[in-house]
């Protein structure tokens, strides 16, 4: 795949949403890995929103568990965002553990606070 991933970062108060963009898989999710886990370095629970992914891999699956243990090593969580069907299909036949929302709303109701939609933004950055 030949897409560049984009990784837009947005620091709340309480959580860390990262919205990914493009493909993720061999070339890109060792980027996207990096990232994440410096993000959950930080303890504090990360909602990564997948929506505008339009493809991946077992790379890319292999990434978000990988960055799910890392966050549970720092004492938080990672929670994934994703309303396509092929994505949300390919975590049900891999019977992935992790938590999977339709809407950015839904995961963050599920934080250990349920924190409020908030409306700041971040930088972004291709990988």
């Amino acid at each position: 795949m030949d897409q560049a991933l984009i990784i837009r970062v947005r620091r709340e108060p309480g959580y860390v949403i990262v919205a990914v963009a493009g493909e993720i898989d061999f070339g890109t999710a060792s980027g996207l890995r990096a990232r994440l886990c410096a993000l959950a370095a930080a303890g504090r629970p990360l909602v990564v929103d997948l929506d505008q992914v339009s493809f991946i891999d077992a790379a890319g699956l292999g990434a978000l568990v990988g960055v799910a243990r890392r966050a549970a090593r720092h004492g938080t969580s990672l929670h994934v965002v994703c309303a396509r069907r092929q994505t949300r299909r390919l975590f049900g036949i891999t019977g992935l553990d992790l938590p999977l929302a339709g809407t950015l709303a839904e995961a963050l109701q599920r934080l250990p606070a349920g924190p409020p939609l908030a409306a700041a933004s971040g930088g972004a950055e291709a990988v």
